[in-house]
């Protein structure tokens, strides 16, 4: 009795949460709808009209008035449904209607082409499961639509929010999209865990959350475990935090990770080494130090070989070659860049228009 009731209640909560689902995914696609007709007529009435350019915050007050409480059409979002609206005026989407929609939804593997080379790779289903905001984001952000289509697909493949896509904007995702960090997980890792691993960690981490001008190992490992929830979710799937400065146990000998995490996607344990300046061959020899005291000593008989990386401010891919060559842990070497390093340009953040899922209280 008891098992069946645990499956039957498990059997619905599955169905709530996928009803849920599909309810918000179906509420994204009206407003891309309604905010596309109101930036497309809005566009044709100023072009038409001659209005100037405080029509829009009139017309915004006015909709206020008329509809107390009404969120999402700001004056600054009016502007940006124009922009919206305007840039992909060759899109068919103003044309589709809500019941068209569910039924594409219903059909989970389809893919509905949208047949132009202006937009080349375009489904329809995609473009409209990304959030409004995501899609200004992306049209203020990026140069073209090779690149606004590229983290398109990234954001609703990994449910990425405005914040971590603002992130893999500033980390350069696209222009480093087919780049990995050095590593010898070729000669290391078991095979059916090589991929995973290589998508697991990036060549350069974007502190963008530790804003100092000293280059100290200490206060970035701080700043690091502070924002630990944000480096997770920067960091990619699947990790999880154990601690900084782990202590390992050699005899009566001392020794400490900086930080250590565990991968639930590889099922091992990750060392990660901070080292301020310059890649230099010895630190590959400290780390591999301690990825043979974790195999040893902390390893579960079901889990893989511990993972190292390095994460450094510079390196040479060569000396990093070398220093790795004839190890037989798996390690990788990154680089990280503060917030004061950035470019101005790129200190900017788009600030986070209004919520934009609720068109009335």
């Amino acid at each position: 009795m008891e098992t069946n009731y645990l499956d039957f209640l498990q059997e619905v909560k599955g169905q709530i949460l996928q009803s849920r689902y599909r309810a918000a995914r179906l509420v994204n696609r009206e407003l891309l709808l309604l905010y596309f007709a109101v930036g497309k007529r809005l566009s044709e009435k100023i072009d038409a009209e001659k209005w100037g350019a405080k029509v829009v915050e009139q017309l915004s007050a006015d909709l206020q008035k008329q509809l107390p409480g009404l969120r999402g059409f700001s004056n600054r979002n009016l502007k940006n449904m124009r922009q919206f609206a305007d840039v992909y005026s060759n899109i068919p989407i103003g044309q589709l209607t809500t019941a068209q929609l569910e039924k594409a939804d219903s059909q989970k593997d389809q893919i509905v082409p949208l047949p132009t080379a202006q937009f080349e790779g375009m489904d329809l289903d995609t473009f409209l499961s990304v959030g409004f905001t995501h899609h200004i984001l992306l049209l203020n952000r990026c140069g073209d639509w090779t690149e606004r289509w590229f983290y398109m697909q990234k954001a609703v493949a990994n449910q990425w929010t405005v914040d971590m896509l603002d992130w893999q904007i500033k980390a350069r995702a696209y222009q480093n999209r087919d780049q990995t960090l050095p590593n010898n997980f070729a000669a290391t890792l078991p095979e059916t865990i090589r991929g995973t691993a290589l998508h697991a960690f990036k060549d350069e981490y974007l502190l963008d959350f530790i804003n100092v001008e000293a280059d100290d190992e200490r206060v970035i490992e701080k700043g690091i475990v502070q924002n630990i929830k944000e480096f997770i979710l920067k960091a990619g799937k699947g990790f999880a935090f154990i601690g900084n400065q782990h202590r390992l146990l050699v005899d009566k000998d001392e020794f400490f990770v900086d930080l250590l995490f565990y991968n639930r996607q590889l099922k091992c344990l990750v060392a990660v080494e901070l080292k301020k300046g310059n890649f230099k061959p010895i630190y590959a020899g400290q780390l591999n130090f301690y990825l043979n005291v974790l195999n040893d000593q902390e390893k579960l008989p079901d889990e893989n070989p511990a993972i190292g990386i390095v994460l450094c401010k510079e390196k040479n891919d060569k000396t990093v070659e070398y220093a790795f060559q004839n190890i037989h842990n798996p390690m990788g070497l990154a680089t990280y860049q503060l917030s004061s390093d950035l470019p101005e340009h790129l200190r900017n953040v788009l600030p986070d228009p209004e919520a934009l899922k609720k068109l009335l209280d």
